[in-house]
């Protein structure tokens, strides 16, 4: 079986060979030779263990953090070890800043409008407050409470109605009318101001004492400019005498 198997293996070459010199070798043009490479190595066979498409970026991006990190250890004191340290060394002292000095919050350089663009009623700020202290965002309720106060007295035409008018404003000019409240309305307009602009987080008492401010204001009769207490003309009856 093997000889003849050699037999026919050598007849078969002496065949090519005698084929080959009796006829031209074929050739195939290059443009079809191309394509039919392209052809053939599109075959999903010849990809089946290439890395998809994300494992080559991952990879690209790896080697991109290794050539990093190898570029900064060879300028670093110490080598890679002393580049570990560096950074080690930066991570904690920014935590440490920020567990001491907590989240930055932008600071105020002046007070600002009490009212935003959009005007609404006492009735309206009052329900805002009232929404929001049920959830307990005290801070807001702080906020609403305020300014339904501002705009309660605006609509009794006990302050102008004034765009840009900041807490503090309000509480002194509505302090001139009525002055039995005059602290309080002060305080409230530093609740305001602390939880506004301040950075600071209101409480359930802030919010309750702001409430019963407005609602001691709502019954409250104002000072009139020029008028004098009930007891003045008593005082000078009294000295008269």
């Amino acid at each position: 079986m093997s000889l003849a198997g050699g037999v026919l293996t050598t007849a078969s070459a002496l065949s090519l060979t005698a084929r080959s010199d009796d006829e031209p070798p074929l050739t195939i043009p290059r443009d079809p030779a191309r394509e039919a490479a392209r052809r053939e190595l599109s075959k999903q066979m010849y990809h089946e263990n290439e890395p998809s498409w994300f494992q080559r970026a991952l990879d690209a991006f790896w080697n991109w953090v290794a050539d990093l990190f190898n570029s900064a250890s060879t300028v670093t004191p110490g080598g890679p070890l002393g580049l570990v340290v560096v950074i080690l060394v930066v991570v904690a002292v920014l935590g440490a800043l920020w567990w001491r000095l907590g989240t930055p919050r932008r600071q105020p350089t002046s007070s600002a409008a009490l009212f935003d663009d959009r005007p609404r009623s006492a009735a309206e700020h009052r329900a805002a407050a009232e929404a929001h202290a049920v959830q307990g965002h005290w801070n807001q309720a702080v906020q609403e409470r305020m300014r339904a106060i501002v705009r309660s007295l605006e609509e009794r035409a006990l302050l102008d109605v004034r765009p840009g008018r900041t807490a503090d404003e309000a509480a002194a000019e509505a302090g001139r009318s009525l002055p039995a409240h005059t602290d309080r309305l002060r305080a409230a307009a530093r609740d305001f101001d602390d939880v506004t602009y301040g950075g600071r987080t209101a409480t359930r008492q802030a919010y309750q004492r702001i409430a019963e401010l407005d609602r001691d204001l709502e019954n409250s009769k104002p000072q009139l400019a020029g008028s004098t207490p009930s007891k003045a003309p008593n005082a000078r009856q009294g000295a008269a005498e």
